[in-house]
């Protein structure tokens, strides 16, 4: 597989675990069926894309880009939906992850 498609196996990946995990708070404890069901399916296709898109691409790379981003997402999903404003504790750990999948991907990259 061409490293193009693990780029773009990564991003679908990453949007559907931003959106699977979403949909985990919405779906209150399982206890709605249509954002749970969505939610394990979505879950489904983000496993299936990060797979790909290690056949593709390093696993370091692959795996620290994909938490680091799909965590992200998930606070920014939480500050914008849900009004979840994190504390100075919770953005500058935000911050150290963005930091972090940066420096993995930059500095620590493995072939």
């Amino acid at each position: 597989m061409k490293p193009l498609f693990g780029y773009l196996f990564l991003a679908l990946g990453i949007s559907f675990g931003i959106a699977s995990n979403s949909l985990a708070k919405i779906s209150e404890g399982f206890t709605k069926l249509t954002p749970s069901v969505l939610c394990i399916l979505f879950m489904c296709i983000t496993m299936f894309s990060i797979a790909k898109a290690m056949h593709a691409l390093p696993v370091g790379f692959a795996y620290a880009t994909y938490s680091g981003l799909t965590v992200t997402g998930v606070v920014l999903f939480a500050i914008l939906k849900l009004n979840q404003v994190p504390n100075l504790y919770g953005i500058v750990g935000i911050v150290l992850i963005i930091i972090g999948v940066i420096m993995v991907n930059y500095l620590g990259r493995l072939n």
